[in-house]
């Protein structure tokens, strides 16, 4: 069954000092891009937790965030700037110096400069916290997934219902081709016998010239591709590979016949059936934009 590219997942567990939770978005998206956000701690698993999310996900824009709330964060470190220490003490020596002025250079002066001191967090060393955010990504994983088949459902049962509409309206344009060429050519000998008054024309000629207007007119060809790629289309919306691709691909060679059948056919009635069928093509083309 099909996927939509459209889903949400998140799970959370609790920790020492707090808790931890992840939740994983996905939109729709030609090819497969994920963002991950973690804390700094964590940033180390990006690349693990990427692969995970490659392996459920083949297509659609993947946003995956870990959060951590309580006290679970790493240590907080200050470090001093002893170069930048150096440089302002001299600098407020020279300074003192040239202007001639009084006041001492002590520690109290220098620790109103805040960038010669540093403050970092450490890495989250504890490997059982990065295998707990694994654990709950693929968890997320699977809630995203599962809402995605859902979706996905209800887009092909969608989607079939368009397809036996266009099907039926597909039938009733070939109902119609052979009288509607049938009424033209009469419409033409009338034409021609009313513009030619007694002269007498080659009936052989005009039965030559009538049947190759018929052949320009006849849409069995685009009709029978019509349907060859309309039943494609249904044996692939029950694929479990994703198929959003090849359903996009045979959508437009469809238009490519229906379009073809507008051209050909000289005929009110076709043009209304034509009209019908690419109304329905573009809905089930909006529909095809978010499957996977």
């Amino acid at each position: 069954m099909i996927k939509s590219m459209t889903g949400y997942g998140r799970r959370e567990a609790a920790w020492p000092g707090g808790s931890v939770a992840v939740e994983i978005r996905s939109v729709n998206h030609r090819h497969c891009e994920i963002f991950i956000r973690l804390p700094k701690g964590l940033s180390a698993l990006e690349e693990g937790l990427k692969r995970t999310i490659q392996s459920r996900c083949q297509r659609g824009r993947i946003e995956a965030t870990v959060s951590l709330f309580g006290r679970v964060e790493g240590e907080k470190r200050v470090s001093l700037d002893r170069s930048l220490a150096k440089q302002y003490y001299a600098g407020l020596q020279a300074l003192k110096t040239g202007l001639r002025i009084s006041g001492q250079v002590d520690l109290a002066l220098l620790a109103g400069f805040r960038e010669i001191f540093v403050l970092s967090e450490a890495p989250l060393d504890d490997r059982r916290l990065g295998r707990k955010v694994s654990r709950l990504v693929t968890g997320a994983l699977t809630d995203l997934d599962g809402m995605r088949r859902r979706e996905g459902r209800t887009l092909a049962q969608d989607i079939a219902q368009r397809l036996k509409l266009v099907r039926r309206t597909a039938q009733a344009i070939e109902a119609r081709a052979p009288d509607s060429v049938r009424e033209h050519c009469e419409r033409m000998q009338a034409r021609i016998a009313q513009l030619s008054g007694a002269e007498q024309l080659d009936p052989n000629r005009m039965a030559q010239e009538l049947a190759l207007y018929a052949d320009r007119c006849d849409v069995t060809e685009e009709l029978t591709r019509l349907g060859s790629h309309g039943a494609q289309f249904d044996a692939t919306l029950t694929s479990r590979e994703p198929v959003g691709r090849t359903l996009d691909f045979l959508l437009q060679e469809m238009g490519r016949e229906v379009n073809t059948v507008g051209s050909k056919a000289n005929d009110a009635e076709i043009a209304g059936h034509v009209v019908r069928l690419k109304s329905e093509m573009e809905k089930i083309r909006e529909q095809v934009q978010n499957i996977e």
